[in-house]
């Protein structure tokens, strides 16, 4: 999965760029490659697996001593452990609560972590993508919260989140930056030239 190349980053930047000559709003766009490596989940499963699945199988057929089901049992661990570091199983094995989890609250760390709520008037906004959750979210500051029910982001997110599902990172965030503008233009206008926050996209590896 590759994250977006330096002139796939230089047009979003140049696209906050732009919404941000027409509204008094900072956006900042943040696109991080995974919420967690979740490295816990290979031992959950292999513990799981391990101690269940020789121990029904020997339960019914009666074929090995305590010794032996022992063995089976470690060496069902360890190959399942070592299955389950693969990054298209391990993909699959985390429950998508616990991945919408894990990303959202990444994205409100980094809501702080890039000083969006330390806005003027509180009107930082935003973007986050999680592409190996696909995972897009939309965070704003009491400034626009005010004057922009929270519902407004919901569609912008969700074409968004198809857009990340379609392999179409660059043409998403260019529309919702695009959608974000025409929005903030009318309920946030510009009334001073400034810029407090990096225009640049950030990515986390």
């Amino acid at each position: 999965m590759a994250l977006l190349n330096k002139d796939e980053q230089r047009q979003v930047a140049e696209a906050i760029d732009r919404l941000e000559r027409r509204t008094d709003a900072e956006l900042v766009t943040v696109l991080a490659a995974g919420a967690d490596d979740y490295a816990y989940m290979p031992l959950i499963w292999a513990g799981l697996v391990g101690l269940l699945l020789p121990g029904v199988i020997n339960y019914f057929l009666d074929l090995l001593s305590a010794d032996e089901l022992l063995l089976a049992q470690m060496s069902t661990f360890i190959l399942v452990a070592l299955l389950c570091r693969i990054p298209a199983i391990i993909s699959h094995l985390v429950p998508a609560p616990v991945r919408r989890w894990r990303a959202g609250n990444l994205a409100r760390r980094q809501f702080l972590e890039q000083n969006l709520h330390n806005t003027t008037g509180g009107t930082g906004i935003l973007v986050f993508v999680c592409e190996a959750e696909r995972y897009v979210e939309i965070l704003v500051d009491h400034g626009i919260a005010n004057r922009l029910h929270g519902d407004t982001w919901k569609a912008m997110v969700d074409v968004f989140t198809q857009q990340i599902r379609d392999g179409q990172t660059l043409q998403g965030f260019l529309g919702c930056i695009h959608a974000c503008g025409e929005l903030l233009a009318d309920h946030v206008p510009v009334t001073r030239e400034r810029s407090e926050l990096t225009n640049r996209l950030v990515v986390l590896g």
